[in-house]
């Protein structure tokens, strides 16, 4: 029976290689897209998955306020944890990588990922050890733990425990190697306890966020009772000591300046929906997944329609061999497993085929999304036979019941007509296919105007030929005069660089575009409480990015108060404070009484796609301990000779300012373009998508428009016969398409003002959605129904009215 079915497949697939090509290759497209999906949605799932108490391990997240949402916390807190009884114990961490040098004997190795915990940072993240052990009684602030491939990079085949390696000035023995299988949210190449000395140092500091703090619950479903807890830690400790040095209420207090509310994040949800970025491997997008996800659903369910509609189409040339098959003594359900069993053939091509391209192109996805995916795992074989059977069950059963209702006399006859439940189906598919089309087609345009939006904006500053050179703090901050050798350090930097030959200027800030400020501060102006990013420059800063003034005047050396007691704000703050003549008005900045002498434009410091913050600007020299944030050098070069001045600036920086470590930078307008990076590639994915479902479509059309034809073809006979002209015929053969092409279109309507209006919610600055896309969408979407339609229709007008109606 198998070898029949097989050999009748061979042959019908021999006949009809166009159908045959048509449907494989739609269906190989549409389970390629969600081959995609699927390897980015487990690769994103499997964060922390490995981890044994991820549900009850927590992170503390500080909410501020007006957005301000922080994935660190204050070591005051430590005092009080214990007294809590539903924390079974707790973990402060940094919440970044630091990429320094470790140096053992005459070796010198630079690792990216160093990271500093308290010593009991491997009960929470219990990652499996080659060599020594994660004892906590052994892990003290001199040891360190490093990650097998570093310990092989550093020690090669000697054992590298016990022995002693230099690090940031200390002298670390090295107490396990570790090794990581498994997506974490934290995934370190070597692990230090040096935090604890900044932790006594901050331990009655409760204003200072400078920590990340982890939790683990005893109980997950306690979770809002330890945040209440921990909310009234810092309404006492903080809010009510503040409120009462103030000489005001707790309620005038937190009507002033809000309250800090603490949220625990499960270490088991934090990669794909923390509200802040706690964990220095970042976070997943989302949003993108979903995206994603959906689009090729909504593709694969494309090409399935496709499927259908062609496997139909083919049906039609088919029917008398069901006709005959049925006078033998055929069943209808063995003409139903028949046709089952050619839809698995086809599945399985498909999926073999969808395979292929996706190895192909998994280099330039990987790309796409900055990850390193793979084909394999039982996980993704289980998916794939799930996809196998539901694409097998949805796109094999309709055409194989329809098939085997065919009514033997009829089609014998050469009588095709079907019920009018078939057709409604058959045209209920195709006006599917044009909503799916319509949502892609216009969802791109839309895509496409919001990113060329961001990216034609104006942000307020220029940042070509502006280099940014990575910039090292090499003083213990215990040194004596501590921030006097910072001072002349940088100072020393400076002077040597403006002397390189094609130099225009230099200068610093303790900030990053695209990245933000180092730190935030709040100051107060009247009964306003302003939490403003602390941006902290040098003379020249704000010139040489070309930002301006909106009014009073910027920074200048000649005048001895601007790094003393002199501030400026931007136009964000400004509207914030409620002051419309604020030059030379006072502010009170954490203590310190400073004066406005100009109001900044806004300009975008985290991208177009984020709100411009508050900032208050002043000279390092003013508030001295910045300086110590400060980690990059502005340097604008000459356009002339660019790489010349990059080279000697090169080897000055290697040669006199640090020695030990690769000279790094990028220009200024190519780093802040990262950060919208995604957005462009989404915009990317969308048009490549729409290329892809409008093809599918159109497969779908054709094959609907050829089978719509050949059932219709005695009728355009007949009429010919009494002298339809073609003009009339191919307006009598294309209104139904037209008429569905229109009621596909509007079905979308909804979905996708919906969908793209909840999508643009996440930008500051958008696009409002006009009625163009739409008639631009629905232009495109008739003219190719109307180019098809109209090709099969024009073929099928030169009929041979002979052949149709000799038996007549």
């Amino acid at each position: 029976m198998f070898k029949n079915w097989t050999n009748l497949f061979i042959y019908h697939a021999k006949n009809n290689k166009l159908f045959t090509f048509l449907n494989i290759l739609g269906l190989s497209i549409g389970i390629a897209g969600l081959i995609f999906a699927i390897l980015y949605w487990n690769d994103e799932q499997s964060y922390n998955d490995w981890n044994p108490d991820k549900d009850k391990i927590h992170q503390v997240i500080s909410d501020l306020g007006e957005d301000l949402i922080w994935g660190y916390t204050a070591s005051p807190l430590s005092q009080y944890l214990d007294e809590i009884p539903e924390v079974e114990s707790y973990c402060y961490f940094n919440t970044w990588y630091y990429n320094e040098i470790i140096n053992y004997k005459d070796k010198k190795e630079l690792v990216a990922k160093i990271f500093d915990a308290q010593n009991n940072f491997f009960e929470f993240f219990p990652f499996e050890f080659v060599k020594g052990s994660s004892n906590i009684k052994n892990h003290d602030n001199t040891s360190i733990y490093l990650s097998e491939e570093v310990a092989e990079r550093i020690f090669g085949n000697d054992d590298p425990i016990g022995k002693q390696v230099q690090y940031s000035g200390r002298t670390l023995v090295v107490r396990g190697i570790y090794k990581i299988e498994e997506k974490s949210s934290i995934a370190p190449e070597a692990v230090t306890n040096i935090i604890d000395k900044k932790l006594e140092e901050n331990k009655d500091q409760w204003g200072n966020f400078n920590f990340g703090l982890l939790l683990k619950l005893k109980d997950p479903s306690q979770k809002t009772k330890v945040e209440k807890a921990l909310n009234s830690l810092f309404l006492k400790y903080k809010m009510s000591k503040e409120a009462e040095s103030e000489g005001i209420s707790i309620e005038e207090y937190l009507k002033l300046y809000g309250s800090i509310k603490n949220i625990l994040e499960p270490l088991s949800t934090s990669r794909l929906h923390s509200k802040a970025h706690g964990y220095p491997e970042g976070n997943g997008n989302y949003q993108m997944l979903l995206i994603l996800m959906g689009l090729s659903i909504l593709i694969l369910i494309l090409s399935v329609v496709n499927y259908i509609n062609l496997a139909t189409v083919n049906a039609v040339k088919r029917a008398k061999e069901v006709g005959i098959r049925k006078i033998i003594g055929a069943s209808k359900m063995n003409i139903i497993k028949q046709f089952v069993f050619e839809t698995i053939i086809m599945v399985l091509l498909s999926i073999l085929l969808s395979l292929v391209v996706v190895e192909l192109s998994l280099p330039y996805y990987n790309e796409f999304l900055g990850k390193e995916l793979v084909i394999y795992g039982s996980q993704f074989y289980q998916q794939l036979i799930v996809v196998f059977l539901l694409t097998v069950l949805f796109a094999g059963i309709f055409p194989a019941i329809y098939v085997s209702n065919f009514e033997t006399l009829k089609v014998l006859k050469g009588n095709f007509g079907r019920s009018k439940s078939g057709v409604w189906i058959r045209n209920g598919m195709l006006i599917l296919q044009f909503s799916i089309a319509t949502f892609f087609i216009i969802g791109s345009y839309i895509v496409y105007e919001q990113v060329q939006f961001m990216l034609n904006k104006d942000l307020g500053f220029k940042g070509e030929q502006v280099l940014e050179i990575s910039y090292r703090n090499s003083y213990d901050y215990k040194e004596r005069d501590y921030r006097q050798k910072l001072i002349t350090r940088y100072n020393t930097v400076k002077q040597e660089i403006s002397k390189i030959k094609g130099v225009k200027q230099v200068s610093t800030g303790a900030f990053k575009f695209g990245d933000g400020a180092s730190s935030s501060s709040s100051f107060r102006y009247n009964d306003a409480n302003i939490q403003g990013q602390n941006m902290a420059i040098d003379f020249g800063m704000l010139e040489m990015m070309k930002v301006n003034v909106k009014e009073g005047r910027l920074f200048s050396e000649k005048y001895a108060s601007d790094t003393i007691n002199s501030i400026m704000i931007n136009e964000t703050a400004l509207k914030m404070m409620n002051e419309k003549n604020p030059i030379g008005k006072e502010i009170d900045w954490n203590g310190n009484k400073l004066k406005i002498v100009g109001v900044v434009k806004d300009f975008h410091l985290y991208g177009p796609q984020a709100e411009i913050p508050p900032m208050s600007f002043f000279h390092f020299k003013t508030i001295d301990w910045i300086l110590q944030n400060v980690n990059t050098i502005y340097v604008k070069v000459d356009a002339n000779n660019m790489e010349q001045t990059i080279n000697d600036i090169e080897k000055f920086w290697v040669n006199k300012v640090d020695t030990e470590y690769p000279f790094a930078y990028d220009f200024v307008d190519k780093s802040y373009a990262r950060t919208f990076d995604r957005f462009v590639k989404m915009k990317n994915l969308f048009s490549l998508l729409n290329i892809v479902v409008i093809l599918i479509a159109l497969f779908g059309l054709f094959a609907l428009a050829s089978y719509s034809i050949q059932r219709r073809m005695k009728e355009i006979a007949i009429r010919k016969t009494l002298g339809a002209n073609t003009n009339t015929l191919l307006k009598e053969l294309s209104k139904q398409y037209i008429t569905f092409c229109v009621i596909g279109f509007l079905i979308a309507l909804f979905p996708i003002y919906y969908l793209l209006n909840l999508w643009l919610e996440d930008f500051a600055y958008r696009i409002r959605i006009t009625v163009l896309p739409f008639i631009i969408g629905f232009i495109v979407l008739l003219l190719l129904t109307l180019g098809i339609v109209l090709s099969r229709a024009y073929q099928g007008t030169k009929v041979d009215v002979l052949k149709y109606l000799k038996y007549e």
